[in-house]
């Protein structure tokens, strides 16, 4: 059956994404029922076990110097090595929560301010990849996140820069909400079990709707059903 605009699709797991201005959503621990009522599993990106995750881990632990511009094509390569199995998860109708994904690639590279990697720029490398069903936002302002432990371990974790990106987090989700995906931003304070919960009631939505099927996958950044590599051929679904 076709819409005006997208092929709807049977049933399949939820896409949903979490992240923040700092380093708070790395130590999150999901514990909702909705969540736990799905076959589910928990990625985070960037993906460090791959070669590409690899610099990527050298790079934020400061062991290794990289060309700013090329540290952002890097972050989006990660995500397009892992398209494929993101997409055969989601077919399998396994419910993707994922820690960071293109949005915080935006948000940390156009916080640098650096001439001609605008937020066009640094858009552009993702456009085709799968867009969340929705964005869980954990909003927390940077004197707080200091508070937490580990602050500072890796690069870019200082108030100056956190400040920075949570001002560009908020152009992206005027951005996006609404045209690839809905955003909804999710009080951070409190300890990680609170947020965990919050978290888990903001995703039931997401969760509950690709459950039941009709709901297209979209792509970024136009929402469009252009998600490279949608939908799975059979034979791509039993690799």
């Amino acid at each position: 059956m076709q819409s005006r605009f997208f092929v709807i699709i049977d049933a399949r797991g939820a896409f949903v994404f979490f992240s923040t201005s700092s380093h708070f959503s790395s130590h999150l621990h999901l514990n909702h029922q909705p969540l736990h009522q799905v076959k589910a599993e928990m990625w985070r990106f960037p993906d460090r076990t791959t070669e590409i995750g690899t610099m990527i881990n050298a790079y934020l632990a400061r062991s290794k110097e990289l060309d700013d511009a090329a540290v952002h094509l890097l972050f989006s390569a990660n995500r397009w090595e892992k398209r494929a199995e993101l997409l055969r998860e989601l077919s399998k109708g396994t419910t993707l929560v994922c820690d960071r994904y293109a949005f915080s690639g935006v948000a940390f590279t156009a916080a640098k301010q650096k001439t001609g990697m605008g937020f066009d720029w640094c858009r552009a490398p993702d456009q085709g990849l799968p867009a969340p069903d929705a964005v869980l936002y954990l909003d927390l302002a940077p004197a707080e996140a200091e508070k937490r432990g580990g602050f500072g371990e890796e690069r870019y974790e200082s108030r100056e820069m956190l400040s920075s990106v949570r001002e560009a987090f908020d152009e992206i989700a005027a951005f996006v909400d609404g045209r690839c995906t809905r955003w909804v931003r999710v009080d951070a304070s409190g300890s990680v079990e609170e947020v965990g919960e919050r978290v888990g009631a903001a995703a039931r939505a997401a969760v509950e709707a690709a459950a039941q099927g009709g709901v297209p996958l979209r792509s970024l950044w136009d929402g469009s059903a252009g998600v490279v590599g949608w939908p799975l051929k059979e034979e791509e679904k039993k690799v």
